[in-house]
């Protein structure tokens, strides 16, 4: 059993929780469970300032403590809060659009929808709306997309920051192909980015993304400004989607004819490096795929948008190659998506991988929805598990919330190890949002489920 803890203190500050502690060291895709796996049966989590002072076996731990107020979280398995690493935030309220594949989706239902984000009250309603649902659901941490309005970030951004979250935007850069209400230029978009970083970035726990929407709706221009902001401002984020619908890649392939596939076109403008978040990465070429490894950028698997819209199905084994690893996180991408909860997206995250003919375990899944998102977003010093110095955002899960799952899972937390990769299995597979019992926030409860209105 891992034990660790830092040396004790008087301050009054300090709280801890009891409980089930679940996360992860490594990655399980290359290094055996029981080694990436770190599991406390009856543990004992110490808080103080937001951040893990202490972690370990409960009696160890209480004995180094013993004056610390605990707060019990009794039959729950907590885990490190979960990080979406590719969602709109605008596009919430049209989950669920019928009938239509990417382009056709985006002309039909998205722009529309996303021309209401000019206004910015209705903007910080809607990013309010968004967050609560987010951390109802576990997720703590997210990489989202604004609207092309700058108020759309600012709105997005306030909301965040009342509540502590520590979250990844930016404007959406879209200067073609896209309805005129609903597009910048290459200049307003640089300037306006560079005004948001300058004011958003590194504030709290909050960071900037330059976000070209993808590359049909920028022009060269545009992205060499995006490129251009990268340069000035080198830990940002680069976020945009790549490869996801076969008429996409070949429209952009026609857009720009001297690339010689689609990642290249983003190549060519310095936008491939290792903060670097692609979504999607359907189509993508042997080729590619190296590419993204030497580059350090990240992949989001979005399983239940590649799903809705008929994107097809994401090479997961490809990514995960060991010889040429491409990190990945899991997404929810709504409102292609369908759900904001990461547990409904990790069940068919699995279901793509058995289509594929491939095997994912729920081991391999929530190492992606926690310490694999903060490492695909470097953020892995901060958050992703429950390493002592960590900020601790973190999630009690019900592994009998429903009463199938009740039944599936009889031991509501199971002391022996396979006996819980079985449960949190079954739990991946058939549980919801109901599953998610408390979700604290630097350390302080946001939510719980079964609070009293």
């Amino acid at each position: 059993m891992t034990t660790a803890y830092a040396t004790p203190s008087s301050d009054a500050t300090l709280h801890a929780i009891r409980g089930a502690f679940l996360d992860f060291l490594d990655d399980p895709y290359y290094v055996p469970e029981p080694e990436s796996v770190r599991y406390i049966h009856d543990g004992l989590m110490v808080l103080e300032n937001g951040c893990i002072k202490a972690l370990g076996d409960y009696a160890t731990v209480r004995a180094e403590y013993p004056h610390v107020p605990v707060t019990h979280q009794r039959d729950r398995l907590l885990v490190p809060g979960f990080i979406d690493t590719h969602v709109h935030y605008p596009q919430t309220e049209m989950i669920g659009a019928y009938g239509e594949q990417l382009l056709e989706w985006l002309n039909k239902y998205t722009f529309p929808t996303e021309a209401k984000f000019k206004d910015k009250n209705y903007a910080r309603q809607m990013a309010a709306f968004f967050l609560e649902e987010l951390v109802k659901n576990g997720t703590t941490t997210a990489l989202v997309l604004a609207a092309v309005f700058p108020e759309s970030v600012d709105a997005f951004f306030e909301e965040a920051q009342q509540r502590n979250l520590r979250m990844v935007a930016g404007k959406v850069m879209m200067d073609r192909h896209a309805p005129e209400y609903l597009t910048d230029t290459a200049e307003s978009a640089y300037t306006d980015s560079r005004a948001l970083i300058e004011r958003w970035h590194k504030c709290d726990r909050l960071l900037y993304a330059i976000t070209p929407r993808f590359a049909i709706t920028s022009t060269p221009e545009q992205l060499r400004a995006a490129g251009k902001l990268l340069e000035e401002f080198p830990d940002v984020y680069l976020h945009t989607h790549l490869s996801e619908n076969l008429k996409e890649v070949a429209f952009t392939l026609e857009l720009f004819p001297e690339c010689t596939d689609y990642l290249n076109v983003y190549e060519s403008f310095g936008l491939v490096r290792d903060r670097s978040i692609f979504a999607h990465g359907i189509q993508l070429s042997d080729s590619e795929f190296e590419r993204l490894s030497r580059s350090g950028a990240t992949i989001a698997f979005c399983p239940t948008s590649n799903l809705f819209l008929g994107s097809g199905l994401f090479n997961l084994k490809k990514a995960k190659s060991p010889e040429a690893p491409v990190q990945v996180g899991l997404a929810t991408d709504v409102g292609g998506g369908t759900s904001l909860s990461m547990l409904r997206t990790a069940s068919e995250a699995y279901k793509v991988t058995q289509l594929r003919g491939d095997r994912l375990s729920a081991f391999q899944t929530f190492y992606m929805m926690t310490l694999g998102g903060a490492r695909s977003l470097l953020l892995d010093d901060k958050i992703g598990n429950f390493q002592v110095g960590k900020e601790a955002d973190l999630v009690a899960l019900d592994l009998q919330s429903t009463p199938l799952l009740a039944k599936r899972n009889p031991v509501a937390v199971p002391a022996d190890f396979q006996e819980m990769a079985d449960s949190v299995f079954a739990t991946m597979i058939l549980a919801d949002e109901r599953a998610i019992a408390a979700t604290y926030i630097a350390g302080q409860l946001a939510y719980e489920r079964d609070a009293k209105p």
